[in-house]
């Protein structure tokens, strides 16, 4: 994996073998990147990302200077993969790495975020308790959005506050605007 852009540009970073998770790829990441560089100045923003698997999009964040990053994985590898890798890139005091699952997480946080990103497993079946909680708990500031990252096989569209779907090859982003946000 590579870091696309910013301060970490063109640093790679190597996934474990044996490794449970599906990092976002390349031409995905960028898409993503085009799409909030356009709508955000991502500096000093607060992140939170959820089923961060190998810190791909965290340290992607990282790597435009957003201000802050909450990393939560309920896996174990991934948690230390996450923590270890901020040593090497020296970026450990803008990064929190929680081991936990991403709904327990959601479910207590008392935090606010700009951006909220997921990227559970395509068969993830509680896609809709991500963003059932996010709404009800008001967790992003205003302005704020929840992007969800999944595959073909499974439709957002429906739901309240569905902004738009952006679709790199196998890789879909649907984003969620919520207006009344927490200011």
């Amino acid at each position: 994996m590579r870091i696309i852009r910013g301060k970490f540009k063109t640093r790679y970073f190597d996934i474990p073998k044996n490794f449970h998770s599906r990092p976002t790829t390349d031409f995905a990441k960028e898409g993503l990147f085009n799409i909030l560089e356009n709508n955000f100045t991502l500096e000093q923003l607060k992140i939170l990302d959820l089923c961060a698997g190998s810190g791909n999009i965290s340290f992607e964040f990282l790597s435009r200077n957003a201000g802050s990053i909450v990393a939560v994985d309920n896996n174990y590898k991934c948690y230390k993969h996450i923590k270890s890798m901020a040593h090497k890139f020296e970026c450990q005091d803008a990064i929190a790495v929680i081991k936990a699952d991403v709904l327990k997480y959601l479910k207590n946080t008392n935090e606010h975020f700009d951006i909220i990103f997921a990227d559970p497993p395509y068969e993830y079946e509680n896609y809709n308790s991500i963003i059932d909680i996010v709404i009800e708990r008001n967790l992003l500031r205003k302005n704020g959005v929840l992007i969800i990252e999944h595959g073909k096989q499974t439709s957002l569209e429906n739901r309240t506050h569905f902004d738009f779907v952006r679709i790199y090859g196998g890789v879909h982003f649907s984003f969620f605007q919520i207006n009344d946000s927490h200011a």
